[in-house]
């Protein structure tokens, strides 16, 4: 029987919670004071997406990859975007082999499990379309041919968002692909101390992180958050949310359905990480900035200002009513216990 076809063991949910903070405590003990910015990467892991880490450099973006894939127990390839990338360096090619005398396919850095598109705005738009595919897909197509990938599969791709000399923006098209997207930003003065005095105690520049989890193991923390409730007033909550960016004054294109979905993937992933098998307000309004403002696209006119779409975001927030969060789920537990009491909002 084949990876793909092998039966996903069951989690309870207070296990995958507990799970997901022994990651995130492993993680940040080489990615030092960005709990809020590796929480939301691991909530795109977690439901099954792609995260785009858009930041200056030198702000952890790779090493923030390669140490989730350390973690997670994940194969890891780390792909260069570079002006001179072809399609075929990423998904592979067929190769004439002489002793056979027929083609075979040698398989490019997308066949992993967890894939590092570094600088993925330096190769040209024919290059990053490569990528479509295997990211909606999780497969790709070469001469006809098509390969599945490996589960899971992801692409956490880096960007930075300044040095726009030598680069190729991502269309509206594949930044849509992208569940989230993620920035760090500058760390406390006691943060990078903190950095500093890390390497020296590790005498070596490489960290090497014991796996917390194993491929199965994800596959199933992810199959759990089909086991979590979202009441129907917070469905509503979430498109009225994404509606409110498409009638924005200052957006030409707000969010699609996909907005949507991200929404509700993460808002998912938000709750299962804290415990819950239901959905509150509150994890919707966490993730909604890192979820929508990379899929809306501002006016013309508002270009000039480097105005941010994150402010569409931030006043659909402002001005969408949220659900009372005592609205908790009408339904018994797997064990046909009642539902939970009504939560107090301030624990969130």
């Amino acid at each position: 029987m084949s990876e793909q076809n092998q039966p996903v063991p069951t989690l309870p949910v207070a296990e995958v919670g507990r799970l997901a903070q022994a990651v995130l405590d492993q993680v940040g003990t080489v990615v030092v004071g960005k709990r809020d910015a590796l929480e939301l990467v691991l909530a795109g892991i977690l439901a099954g997406g792609h995260v785009l880490l858009e930041d200056l450099p030198g702000l952890g973006k790779t090493l923030t990859a390669r140490s989730f894939a350390q973690v997670l127990g994940l194969e890891f390839r780390r792909l260069q975007f570079t002006p001179d990338l072809l399609p075929a360096d990423v998904t592979g090619s067929f190769l004439y082999n002489q002793r056979d005398h027929e083609f075979t396919f040698r398989s490019g850095p997308v066949f992993t499990n967890l894939l590092l598109a570094d600088e993925i705005n330096r190769t040209p738009p024919k290059t990053q379309a490569a990528l479509l595919e295997a990211m909606q897909e999780r497969q790709v197509s070469v001469e006809g041919v098509t390969y599945p990938l490996p589960a899971p599969f992801h692409v956490l791709a880096t960007a930075n968002p300044i040095e726009y000399e030598g680069t190729y923006p991502l269309p509206e098209a594949q930044l849509d692909r992208f569940l989230l997207r993620v920035s760090f930003g500058y760390p406390a003065a006691e943060e990078e101390w903190d950095v500093l005095r890390r390497r020296m105690v590790r005498q070596q520049e490489e960290s090497r992180l014991a796996p917390v989890v194993d491929p199965p193991t994800l596959l199933a923390m992810q199959a759990a958050l089909e086991r979590v409730t979202v009441e129907e007033s917070i469905g509503h909550y979430l498109v009225a949310l994404t509606g409110a960016t498409r009638s924005h004054a200052s957006a030409l294109v707000g969010a699609s359905p996909r907005g949507s979905l991200a929404l509700l993937l993460l808002a998912r992933a938000r709750a299962v990480m804290a415990g819950r098998d239901f959905v509150v307000p509150e994890d919707v309004k966490a993730v909604a900035v890192p979820a929508l403002a990379h899929r809306i696209t501002l006016r013309p006119e508002l270009w000039l200002r480097n105005a941010d779409p994150a402010v569409v975001v931030t006043d659909a927030l402002a001005n969408t009513p949220a659900p009372a969060t005592g609205a908790l789920p009408r339904h018994a537990g797997p064990d046909g216990a009642a539902p939970p009491e009504p939560v107090d909002a301030g624990r969130f």
